[in-house]
């Protein structure tokens, strides 16, 4: 007996212009994090048109549509992140953002787009699909979290696997990335106050200046990483700024520390912050100095779940070919979909996007950020064969 034909390969063909022609309408009009209104009314009128049950100002700017397959079965979620980067866009593209200083610099539009050229081409399926399919099109990736509030509204409940992509302008279209167990980092974030005794620059003598304090902080919270933490475990701690000061014959009473921490391992996670307090203790207190520490953890490492990686890696290479897709090293970006991985088996992948011929293409978080649109059409391919095969019964 004859299989019947694959539909999938007709449908992203079909769909392709028009999720091509709506990145651009979301590149053109980007929005900051809780600010996507007009981004999720957009997304709201697509996932209206096509049937599937839809909520909105969830997590106060998200929208999560349901797809109820032809059949009982398990429950897929994909994700996408909406909201746009403070960034003045330098691109001379004609879809270039219309927002001074906001602009789409993390593919956040494209990855929107995708997952409506998904829901579109599952929807068309929807004789295949038994089950369910969650499309969580999520605010407020950029440093906000907002995929908590969109998990305390119920976005996972009753979920057996969730799968989220981002654009990689490192890797060429026509290939996705992934890694197994720890993909990405926690991004945690410090403040530093170095707190001495101002004055007048002439008589150091009768203050406590906390510049060269500051400045010996900045070398010593680096032995944390070179000497106190395993070679073989990746970590990173970096000083973004230095504030204090009012002009050049006057010594501070203060000086703040700004910086960034990034592991990979949740042990070694939850031991940084008391190694910089007994450091800046020390150091603060030879100089008669003294310190204020406030340490944010926000982000937790993102962990794909074996199972869920093997079924990305399985209908990438069935999609893309053998040399389609490459396991790579962890990332020590952070990405809130670690949240959705702590409470549900998963897996965030990166989608090639570099244009072929090219060596190199602008980095994320770029003001020349920009993505090959051929690649949207894998995007959909992929993230639409795997929530289908799960469906069918594929690992995990």
């Amino acid at each position: 007996m004859t299989a019947a034909p694959d539909p999938l390969p007709e449908l992203v063909r079909n769909v392709h212009p028009r999720v091509v022609e709506r990145r651009r309408d979301f590149h053109r009009h980007p929005e900051l994090a809780y600010q996507e209104v007009r981004t999720s009314a957009a997304v709201r009128e697509w996932c209206e048109a096509l049937g599937l049950e839809t909520r909105t100002g969830v997590g106060k700017t998200g929208v999560i549509a349901t797809l109820r397959g032809s059949k009982p079965g398990r429950r897929v979620a994909l994700r996408a992140d909406m909201d746009a980067l403070p960034i003045q866009e330098a691109n001379a593209c004609e879809y270039a953002s219309e927002r001074p200083g906001v602009m789409h610099a993390c593919g956040h539009d494209a990855h929107t787009a995708m997952l409506l050229g998904v829901a579109s081409v599952l929807c068309a399926a929807r004789e295949r699909v038994a089950g369910e399919v969650r499309f969580l099109f999520q605010p407020a990736e950029e440093g906000q979290g907002g995929a908590v509030p969109l998990i305390e509204a119920g976005a996972l409940e009753g979920v057996d696997l969730v799968l989220g992509q981002h654009m990689g302008p490192e890797h060429p279209t026509g290939t996705i990335a992934l890694s197994y167990g720890p993909a990405m980092a926690a991004a945690d974030f410090f403040t530093l106050k170095v707190i001495g005794k101002g004055g007048h620059g002439a008589y150091p003598h009768l203050t406590v200046d906390p510049v060269p304090v500051a400045a010996q902080l900045v070398l010593a919270l680096q032995t944390i990483v070179a000497r106190a933490v395993d070679p073989l475990a990746a970590a990173v701690l970096s000083i973004g700024t230095i504030r204090g000061g009012f002009r050049d014959n006057v010594i501070a009473p203060e000086v703040e520390l700004a910086g960034t921490v990034r592991t990979l391992d949740p042990a070694l996670r939850r031991e940084i912050p008391e190694r910089i307090e007994r450091i800046a203790r020390g150091v603060t207190a030879a100089h008669g100095a003294r310190h204020e520490l406030e340490y944010q953890l926000q982000y937790p490492p993102l962990i794909n779940h074996d199972p869920a990686t093997r079924l990305v890696e399985r209908v990438g290479r069935e999609l893309l070919g053998e040399g389609g897709v490459k396991v790579i090293a962890p990332s020590m970006g952070g990405e809130d979909f670690a949240f959705y991985l702590e409470k549900v088996p998963g897996c965030f992948y990166w989608l090639g996007c570099r244009p072929p011929g090219r060596a190199e293409a602008a980095n994320l978080h770029s003001p020349t950020f920009d993505v090959d649109e051929a690649a949207l059409a894998h995007g959909v391919h992929v993230m639409a064969r795997a929530a289908l095969s799960f469906l069918e019964g594929g690992a995990p």
